[in-house]
């Protein structure tokens, strides 16, 4: 028997082959159509022309097939003698599912190109395409679980959203702390995102594929916080258990040991926590033998580390083996230019799984802009899930619905008296413009008749106003 695929066999499929299959494509697809070596049509059959919307198929035969199907990839096919097995082709309005196949001659030379039709409707691809995506959204999941399972990272560096020079210099710094094995200070107020950063140096780091543990000093009981960074020993105290307890530092071993609000540690365990990081050894709570480890320390803070060490709170050698790179990030309220952006990416992942869509209008992010987000982007989630939850099922979230559920007792916090470089004039007076507007729909709770009238501006002036902004 002749094997059909050799390194002797160069030709591919020939017209003689092409045309032995071709009853059964063309009896099995929704249309046909063959072109010659200058991608001229030389057979359509009825179906195909029916799609095409062509009432004689024997007026197109000999026509470039570009003026008949503008958007084939016919030519390309042709041109490179390789197959397009699988592609949606659109066509006045229609999507059509299409495979094309080049044939040659007997010398292995290209002599035209054979399309079919396999659906002219995607309707019945939907079952798949939504298996594909459920499929997709539990494999995420299953990621997620496993990575928090084995102590792993859930957050890459394309969770920390924002393209604003204050997140993009964020991001600068975390690449460059990724780089680079030494210990990682993240300064930020609560809800800033300073976990989701130290996961993401993790995940791009030279330990990407070592344990990451996250322990948050401020949530563990003082007389524990020994035990849990440090271990156990067998017997060390009554009601201890009989086996070794392993530490933290034991836990993240050749990998990344995350202290968040490191702040709130107690000065005796700052001590034995600053040998930690010098020597690369601890000593388990009960034992007298010193285990070794190798230890990436990214810490973490919301406190002001240099005011507690003039009060004497903090050590000040721990602090500078801490902070061999600072990443302060900057509070939400000093980032509104990501705003929108971050809007769309929370509203997409507190969708995800969910047969819901949210969006959110130019309107609403104003309204959001007017709040100073003591709790950044932590309460900015929880404000739009309280306003998907208490809104209407279209998902879509205007100023009304943000109004509804925006703390009343929030202000924008007022400009720093740093000195501004000298802007053109008709930039200040478009901002002032904006910042007036913004005012009044703040004022006057999203109604924008009421917000013309504060403004002294017609309603349909403050609607052009507004479109300008978006």
């Amino acid at each position: 028997m002749t094997q059909l695929f050799t390194k002797n066999n160069k030709s591919g499929l020939t017209r003689d082959l092409i045309e032995a299959l071709f009853p059964m494509f063309e009896q099995a697809s929704a249309g046909a159509i063959v072109v010659d070596l200058d991608s001229r049509i030389t057979w359509i059959n009825a179906s195909y022309a029916t799609l095409l919307g062509v009432s004689d198929p024997a007026a197109v035969i000999g026509k470039p097939i570009r003026q008949v199907i503008p958007h084939t990839r016919m030519p390309e096919v042709v041109e490179t003698g390789r197959p397009l097995l699988l592609d949606i082709m659109e066509h006045q309005k229609q999507q059509l599912v299409v495979t094309r196949l080049p044939f040659f001659d007997d010398a292995g030379a290209v002599v035209g190109a054979v399309a079919f039709v396999l659906y002219d409707d995607l309707q019945p691809l939907t079952p798949l395409v939504s298996k594909y995506r459920r499929l997709h959204q539990d494999l995420v999941a299953a990621r997620k679980a496993l990575a928090k399972k084995s102590r792993g990272t859930r957050y890459s560096l394309g969770d920390f959203v924002g393209a604003s020079p204050a997140a993009l210099e964020v991001k600068r710094r975390a690449r460059l702390a990724a780089g680079r094995d030494m210990p990682v200070l993240i300064l930020g107020e609560t809800g800033t995102g300073k976990e989701v950063l130290a996961q993401a140096i993790h995940s791009v780091s030279g330990r990407a594929e070592r344990p990451f543990v996250g322990v948050n000093v401020a949530a563990i009981p003082e007389n524990l916080l020994e035990a849990e960074f440090f271990g156990v020993a067998p017997g060390a105290y009554t009601g201890a258990d009989r086996r070794t307890r392993e530490g933290k530092f034991q836990l993240a071993n050749t990998g990344t040991l995350f202290l968040d609000e490191v702040g709130d540690m107690p000065l005796a365990l700052q001590a034995k926590l600053l040998r930690a990081l010098q020597e690369g050894e601890i000593e388990p709570l009960g034992s007298n033998k010193v285990v070794s480890v190798d230890v990436r320390v990214i810490a973490a803070t919301s406190r002001n580390l240099e005011a507690m060490m003039a009060e004497g709170s903090f050590r000040s050698d721990l602090y500078y083996r801490l902070n061999v790179l600072e990443i302060p990030i900057p509070p939400l309220r000093d980032r509104m230019p990501d705003l929108g952006v971050l809007c769309e990416a929370i509203l997409e992942d507190i969708c995800e799984g969910l047969e819901m869509r949210g969006e959110i209008t130019d309107t609403a992010i104003a309204a959001l802009s007017s709040y100073d987000w003591p709790g950044n982007i932590r309460e900015l989630r929880n404000v739009l899930e309280r306003a998907l939850t208490m809104g209407e099922d279209s998902g879509i979230l205007d100023s009304d619905a943000i109004f509804k559920v925006l703390p009343r007792s929030g202000n924008r916090v007022q400009a720093s008296s740093i000195a501004q470089p000298v802007r053109p004039l008709a930039q200040v007076l478009a901002e002032a413009e904006s910042h007036a507007i913004e005012a009044a729909l703040v004022a006057s709770r999203g109604n924008r008749t009421r917000a013309a009238r504060i403004l002294g501006i017609s309603r349909s002036v403050l609607y052009e106003k507004l479109a300008k902004m978006s």
